[in-house]
């Protein structure tokens, strides 16, 4: 049903039972690690690898959360060689859109 997420991997991790943390805990997914991982095109504009690899450190959980695994993957590949990583970003940013929709359908199917 979705490509990227897994609402299995959610329930995992957040319980089915509080279905109004579940929807908290995607909101603050949605609004600051996606946003902030969006918005890494400024951090290679002045080559600030430093910061793309915190972003990116910093996302790789969320990821699992949501089982989205190969994006889990992408954020360590960049993480990794931050310095040669803008095309593996360019990929980051499109499964990132994917994202997006995919979790705002399961918000509103929750």
């Amino acid at each position: 049903m979705y490509q990227y997420i897994n609402p299995q991997s959610i329930f995992q991790y957040f319980g089915d039972d509080d279905k109004e943390m579940i929807r908290e805990m995607i909101q603050i997914i949605l609004k600051t690690n996606l946003h902030e991982l969006k918005q890494m095109q400024d951090q290679y504009d002045v080559n600030d690898f430093g910061t793309i690899q915190k972003k990116c450190h910093k996302a790789k959980p969320c990821m699992s959360y949501i089982g989205a695994l190969e994006t889990k993957k992408i954020l360590e590949v960049i993480n990794e060689d931050s310095e040669n990583s803008l095309e593996h970003y360019q990929q980051l940013r499109s499964n990132i859109e994917i994202i997006e929709k995919e979790l705002n359908d399961f918000l509103e199917k929750l």
